[in-house]
């Protein structure tokens, strides 16, 4: 079951369209700490889920990530955020949090 925070957050932020350069940093940014925090630690190094941090997600590439966060993990806690996120924003996250520069 998805917090509700994470619906409220991922509606306030709504999808981008596809190809949007213009994601909006400080609402994603807002959104990984507070909804992905939730289960991934409020530092992002593990709870619930993985942790989220650079060293860690070296283990996969890219579009695995995106992939990953857009479509869920069937059998475990991982939501699938397609519904809410677009690719456009979860690809600037998973970037993110690959660099280890969430803002």
């Amino acid at each position: 079951m998805w917090p509700s925070v994470a619906l409220a957050s991922a509606v306030a932020i709504g999808p981008a369209a596809a190809g949007d350069a213009d994601v909006n940093a400080a609402k994603l940014a807002n959104l990984v700490r507070q909804d992905c925090g939730s289960c991934h630690g409020l530092t992002l190094k593990g709870g619930l889920g993985k942790p989220l941090t650079p060293d860690h997600l070296s283990a996969w590439n890219r579009d695995q990530l995106v992939s990953i966060v857009l479509d869920g993990v069937p059998g475990t806690p991982m939501p699938p955020w397609r519904p809410l996120l677009s690719e456009a924003d979860v690809r600037w996250i998973v970037e993110r949090l690959q660099q280890g520069d969430l803002p």
